[in-house]
């Protein structure tokens, strides 16, 4: 099977964009794939962050994948700084990627906007994707626009490699992800569903109450008028109620848009509220279940970073052989 990877920020936290853009296909590709899979804590650390929360949050993160459906049985999960080969092998990618390379990066210059100081990491954050990525000799890469230009970076520094010392690094493809929800704002339905936003009752997490979940959902923002139909740029907010009721129910949204026809938007709203608490029920039950037996998770995440550095620990010794380090006796 070919191999795939994606990581996810360790924000102890889930949004239902979250898990209905990517992590629901992670569980899909499990099945179908050699899936590796990263709490990428140490890209974490590139911006402002509270060291006191780290683990927490990214043993949450992890107990949240494992409660979402991913399988330690069909799957590799794991932390990225369990794994040494991540930070050795992004020094030696570093020595062959160029600064303008980096200075061209479009997210270092968004998140370095009206800074005084950014850190050299956050610079470099992009090596470090590609070090996560070509260290498990990945086939396939799902990404969306905003890591796009990351993974093109990536293929272009394992194609120097190559040229310069010799076929040793896989040269990664872009994976475009089926098309899932784009899960929206609720409160700003013409901006996407993010945990970072300034718009927290516009977001809904995996683990909230069932009660919040229903008052945000009641509450979301729709527009004047009455008829209920998917149509994003003129309703942006009914377009994206009738996507996260199709996607938490299973069906296609032309036959939403047609069970709630002249139904109003307080039963739109209503029957979306109740069908994403049914949605997340069992996520949310396996993740009590987990979080009872924590030391069940930390042996998880320890079989997976065992597993995913025998396979990075080969990569690493073709590159350190290939860029002529001496071997260690």
């Amino acid at each position: 099977m070919a191999r795939v990877f994606s990581g996810i920020q360790p924000t102890g936290d889930m949004h239902l964009g979250n898990y209905l853009g990517a992590v629901r296909q992670w569980v899909a590709d499990q099945d179908t794939h050699d899936a590796i899979y990263c709490v990428v804590d140490l890209h974490a650390i590139t911006s402002p962050y509270d060291p006191a929360e780290l683990a927490e949050q990214t043993r949450r993160t992890a107990t949240i994948l494992l409660a979402a459906g991913l399988d330690p049985d069909r799957c590799t999960l794991f932390v990225q700084s369990h794994v040494p080969a991540h930070t050795e092998l992004t020094w030696i990618l570093n020595c062959v990627a160029t600064v303008g390379e980096l200075r061209r990066m479009t997210q270092f210059k968004e998140k370095g906007r009206g800074q005084e100081s950014v850190s050299a990491g956050l610079f470099d954050y992009p090596v470090l994707m590609a070090a996560d990525i070509l260290a498990y000799d990945t086939d396939r890469v799902p990404v969306g626009d905003d890591q796009r230009q990351h993974l093109e970076l990536a293929r272009d520094i394992a194609l120097r490699f190559n040229h310069r010392f010799g076929k040793t690094l896989v040269v990664p493809e872009a994976a475009i992800p089926p098309f899932g929800a784009r899960v929206m704002d609720l409160q700003h339905p013409t901006a996407k569903m993010s945990k970072s936003a300034n718009s927290p009752q516009g977001t809904i997490a995996l683990l909230d109450d069932p009660g919040v979940i229903t008052k945000r959902l009641t509450s979301a923002v729709t527009d004047s008028e009455s008829d209920i139909r998917f149509d994003p740029e003129q309703k942006p907010g009914v377009a994206n109620l009738l996507q996260i009721l199709a996607a938490a129910t299973g069906k296609a949204i032309p036959d939403v848009e047609r069970d709630h026809a002249g139904k109003g938007y307080g039963a739109l709203k209503a029957a979306t509220a109740e069908a994403v608490v049914e949605f997340l029920r069992p996520l949310r039950a396996r993740y009590e279940e987990l979080e009872a037996d924590p030391g069940r998770v930390t042996a998880l995440l320890t079989l997976g970073a065992d597993k995913a550095e025998a396979i990075a620990t080969k990569v690493i010794t073709r590159v350190r052989d290939a860029v002529g380090l001496l071997p260690r006796a």
